[in-house]
């Protein structure tokens, strides 16, 4: 199966913001959605392995790729997760899918995450690419973090500070971006960061981007404040990178155990990148992953 040929482009509307979906496969549904600075496209390797045996729906979130950008608020509540994945549930049920697997990298695991949270009856199975929650990494910021993540703190600042310096140069920001946190050369290819460039050269999407990470600081904080105490039932897989920073940095499967009950996990070959960098490992722990019966 071809990525470009095979996956059909749609648009899916929720509340007047409109999210670009890429769908191919059949089978039970599944929902791939893709970090930062990327879009759905990061799925090119992976997606194609994974609909041989399921339905595969890959979207760009709100702010991201081809999908809308909506003015913001103070409050950065367009863009916090919990109305990212109110999108993620309206576009499965207009496309027919009341129960479904997530599978989320980056940004789009933590979307992934709070829609495990708001949408536990839809959620079958929950599988989170190359993170922590965000929760237990504001609360233990340390100075190896900070450093390493220091973009987590650079795009919070007051529009358009991080803006500003972005759009001068996003070519040479996303080459820095996908460079220091891979680290298999040729993993990206040239078509793929192509893709991502076009879209990420869009000044709407350099700001919605930036509101992504100022709601991560604040109203998603709160969101996940309120229901720490609830932890998700449903099956959770979690992978990492085994040179990445996540991997070397957090005991990944005991963080998510403190808000998942059925939790396993391994790491793959590579860094932060892992659907790119290690496509058939990821996407073999995918499917097998998947195709436990709940």
């Amino acid at each position: 199966m071809d990525f470009k040929a095979d996956f059909k482009q749609e648009r899916i509307t929720n509340d007047g913001v409109g999210i670009h979906v890429r769908i191919a496969g059949s089978g039970c549904p599944i929902l791939l959605l893709h970090g930062y600075p990327q879009t759905g496209y990061m799925w090119h390797k992976v997606a194609p392995l994974l609909a041989q045996n399921f339905s595969v729906v890959i979207a760009d979130l709100r702010g991201y790729g081809d999908s809308d950008k909506p003015k913001t608020d103070q409050k950065h509540s367009p863009y916090s997760k919990r109305s990212m994945a109110g999108d993620m549930r309206e576009v499965m049920r207009k496309l027919g899918h009341k129960t479904f697997a997530v599978a989320g990298h980056d940004r789009g695991g933590r979307v992934a995450h709070r829609m495990a949270r708001d949408y536990p009856d839809n959620v079958t199975h929950l599988a989170l690419l190359d993170i922590v929650p965000t929760l237990a990494m504001y609360e233990n910021t340390d100075k190896k973090f900070a450093t390493s993540y220091y973009h987590w703190f650079f795009l919070i600042q007051p529009s358009p500070f991080p803006e500003t310096l972005i759009e001068r140069d996003p070519e040479f920001f996303l080459k820095h971006k996908t460079n220091h946190w891979g680290r298999t050369a040729g993993a990206i290819t040239d078509e793929a960061f192509s893709e991502y460039l076009r879209c990420f050269s869009d000044p709407a999407t350099i700001h919605s981007s930036c509101e992504d990470y100022r709601a991560s600081a604040s109203i998603d904080l709160e969101h996940d404040k309120n229901d720490f105490h609830k932890k998700s039932k449903m099956p959770v897989l979690v992978l990492w990178g085994d040179v990445g920073f996540v991997g070397q940095n957090y005991n990944v499967i005991c963080e998510w155990q403190a808000v998942a009950t059925d939790v396993r996990g391994h790491s793959v070959p590579g860094g932060h990148f892992l659907a790119e960098e290690s496509p058939h490992e990821t996407a073999e722990a995918l499917i097998n992953f998947f195709s436990i019966v709940k």
